[in-house]
């Protein structure tokens, strides 16, 4: 007893600085809520006014001040923001063999999601509102295993395939009608501080597409327009447009013994 109401006055006697734990959980609800304001209307008119209190609210735990006019500012760019995601989800549609109907993207591709959580905090951060976007890509992280940067420039009519352990650097630029499957990687070749400035990640032209567990690393390295980078490929140095990249490695396969 004297032990345990020992530690309990050292705890009190040490000063710790105070973090918004639970806005985590306040992010993620209005994640939520904003994805859903953003594709249902019948969701918006009920719920647009609580989507923007949330919003308030948060910005005032994490000291922001102007919360009304960033919040207009944010507004004002959802119709731009979903037309740009209705292209990415005709792009998983048109790419992917396994998709029956746009609904099912819309409402079943964990890539699509994370895709659509990317481009609002992407605007976000645009606007130079500090931690949330990043909060927000973290929830996505979180449910789709899929880990974009907000900071990251990404085109139009983009598909993420299966989505499982990618990972996108916040110094990405990715073109247009780009492809990527599950494990692909698109980072640094070195994590320091004084990198915080550089371009430190790929950037993806045209029409590329990238499949499982290909790793793209460095900031001066281009992937050329309408080139194919194959499973498991591990690219450090521009390749050329209308490239085929792959492992040259063959399969050993032999009759086991009975």
């Amino acid at each position: 007893m004297k032990h345990t109401d020992q530690i309990i006055d050292n705890t009190k006697s040490t000063v710790f600085k105070n973090y918004n734990m639970c806005l985590r959980d306040a992010v993620e609800v209005f994640t939520k809520q904003l994805i859903n304001d953003l594709f249902d209307e019948n969701h918006l008119s009920e719920n647009g006014s609580d989507t923007k209190r949330k919003f308030l609210l948060i910005l005032e735990r994490l000291s922001v001040e102007n919360g009304e006019e960033l919040w207009s500012n944010f507004q004002s760019s959802f119709v731009s923001i979903r037309k740009k995601l209705d292209l990415d989800a005709e792009a998983a549609n048109r790419n992917d063999p396994a998709a029956k109907s746009l609904e099912e993207v819309y409402l079943a591709y964990p890539g699509f999601y994370a895709i659509a959580v990317y481009r609002l905090s992407h605007k976000l951060l645009q606007l130079e509102i500090p931690i949330l976007p990043r909060m927000m890509s973290e929830f996505a992280h979180s449910t789709t295993g899929t880990d974009i940067h907000p900071g990251a420039e990404i085109g139009e009519s983009f598909f993420i395939d299966h989505a499982t352990g990618i990972v996108i650097g916040e110094t990405t630029v990715i073109k247009n009608n780009v492809q990527i499957f599950q494990g692909v990687t698109l980072g640094g070749i070195q994590v320091k501080k004084s990198l915080a400035f550089t371009k430190r990640h790929p950037t993806i032209e045209d029409n590329v597409v990238i499949y499982a567990n290909a790793t793209i690393l460095g900031g001066d390295v281009v992937i050329g327009a309408n080139s194919v980078i194959g499973a498991n490929v591990c690219v450090t140095e521009s390749i050329p447009i209308n490239s085929v990249v792959t492992v040259q490695k063959e399969n050993n396969i032999f009759q086991k013994r009975i």
